[in-house]
């Protein structure tokens, strides 16, 4: 491919030099080889431009720029672009011939519930005979290999090569989970989605996004379309307001819309029976209704399994696929996940970081131990260098939902711990409830498990599946599930490792 037929689709202001023959492309100057396409970005904390000359030093045959006041540099291919994360989107997409263009990709967006209802979408697409690849914030599934996510939503380069790589897998689908960011920054440039998912809204990123209607406005651009046509089909949460919105808006773009929710809508729930062994209900689509089961547990679940339901009717999947699909899928990483060591009380480990996740875990949690008269004991942190008026809200959200609550540090990042934990305790203190202060979360985690009696749960909230703590020292590692097991241990249970981590 020649630097010209890179640039086919993007929006060029200037171009002049050679146009040399393409090995790879790049956006970060450290990884540019001989032959490369550098594409300098002007980013959020820095500004790829700078780097022009050091990628051209380590072999760069071509440079794209956003910054009309970079002058050409000679013996290379030069484009100005205005705007060079689309441009970025468009040159990854032509270099891999192009690969959302040739599968179904179905994109899921909202607060809460995106990884688990992708998990849940590409299980049925494969009990459907589907091929998938899937992206999201646990974890990356290409080509049948498990890779880690270091974000929900990729660059536009990595997404395509993910892309690229599940198709020579023979894929036909692709399931990723679409976060506000990777909206806001284009990030899914171009890409055509087929179908669309909205779960939900609550508060959440007002440190980027300012205000919940900017925070909304970026997910609406999935349902507008990202340089593409609008989806074929949206489904979308027709219990939350901003989900009536969304359908609202798509019937005037969209050629399929199906509205989801507990009681009503296209896909509904009815009957439905949520024990510590999983949840049962009669899952109503336009086509019939089906009686479900699923080992995944609670109210936010069966929210999930809807929207799941009603993405895979959308894509053409056979009741019996959905039944299959929902069945088969036993646990997802650090969604209500259960730490057993053979302990009489409940150890559970969840992602829950807003204060709507957090009633919701803990409502979950007081309907499950109600009939043992037994205590909700939550421990929770908040995050660093993240909205802090949400901080107070997760406490009151913590406290009222608890008998005890352990407030500890999450991953501070950039901020002092003990200041994030004042920001938290002002809502804890205002419910009344018990609670103690550990800034050290391995302590707390110890805290919390000395104080559990038998039929008591033990809620681990925050990080889920993150293997890290993020800090003013750097990442570190840190995994509340095997945190779990060895304050467990220490008092005197025995942990199989492959008995922890299995779901109630």
């Amino acid at each position: 491919m020649t630097f010209q037929q890179l640039l086919d689709g993007a929006e060029v202001l200037a171009q002049s030099g050679d146009d040399p023959a393409v090995s790879s492309v790049e956006y970060d100057s450290r990884r540019v080889k001989p032959g490369c396409v550098f594409v300098a970005i002007r980013g959020e904390s820095s500004d790829g431009n700078r780097f022009i000359d050091q990628a051209i030093q380590a072999g760069a045959a071509a440079v794209v720029t956003d910054s009309a006041g970079e002058v050409p540099r000679p013996n290379v291919g030069w484009a100005v672009v205005p705007n060079g994360r689309r441009a970025l989107a468009r040159v990854s997409a032509n270099f891999y011939k192009k690969p959302a263009e040739r599968m179904a990709v179905t994109g899921i967006t909202g607060t809460n519930g995106k990884s688990t209802t992708a998990f849940l979408v590409e299980s049925i697409l494969t009990a459907a005979g589907r091929r998938s690849a899937l992206i999201g914030t646990i974890e990356y599934h290409v080509a049948g290999n498990v890779l880690p996510a270091p974000h929900t939503t990729p660059e536009a380069l990595e997404l395509n090569r993910i892309f690229h790589q599940a198709l020579a897998e023979g894929a036909t689908d692709a399931v990723m989970e679409v976060s506000s960011h990777a909206l806001a920054q284009e990030r899914v440039y171009g890409v055509p989605f087929d179908v669309a998912v909205f779960t939900n809204l609550t508060r959440d990123h007002l440190d980027y996004h300012r205000t919940m209607e900017e925070y909304f406005a970026a997910k609406r651009v999935l349902f507008e379309g990202c340089g593409t046509d609008p989806p074929r089909a949206v489904v979308t949460n027709g219990d939350d307001e901003y989900g009536a919105k969304l359908a609202d808006f798509s019937r005037k773009r969209s050629s399929l819309v199906l509205k989801y929710g507990w009681e009503r809508g296209d896909v509904h729930a009815e009957k439905v029976e949520i024990t510590t062994r999983g949840t049962r209900f009669d899952l109503v689509m336009p086509e019939g209704k089906i009686a479900v089961f699923s080992a995944l547990i609670g109210r936010v679940n069966v929210y999930n399994i809807l929207a799941a339901a009603g993405a895979c009717f959308a894509r053409g999947c056979p009741a019996q696929a959905i039944l299959d699909g929902v069945g088969r899928l036993a646990c997802v990483p650090g969604r209500f996940e259960r730490v057993d060591c053979c302990q009489p009380f409940t150890v559970v480990v969840d992602y829950a970081h807003t204060d709507d996740a957090l009633r919701n875990l803990t409502a979950l949690a007081r309907e499950l131990v109600s009939a043992a008269k037994g205590r909700v004991l939550t421990v929770f942190g908040c995050g660093g260098d993240r909205d802090r008026k949400k901080r107070p809200l997760m406490g009151e959200a913590a406290g009222r939902g608890s008998d005890f609550v352990v407030l500890t540090s999450d991953n501070p990042r950039s901020e002092d711990p003990l200041a994030i934990m004042n920001d938290a305790v002002v809502g804890l203190q205002k419910t009344g409830v018990k609670y103690s202060v550990e800034v050290d979360r391995r302590k707390a985690i110890a805290l919390a498990i000395g104080e559990a009696r038998a039929g008591d749960i033990v809620l681990l909230a925050g990080k889920g599946h993150e293997k890290v703590q993020i800090s003013r020292e750097g990442a570190l590692p840190f995994d509340d599930l095997e945190v779990a097991r060895q304050a467990l241990h220490a008092v005197g249970f025995e942990c199989d490792a492959a008995a922890s981590g299995a779901k109630l």
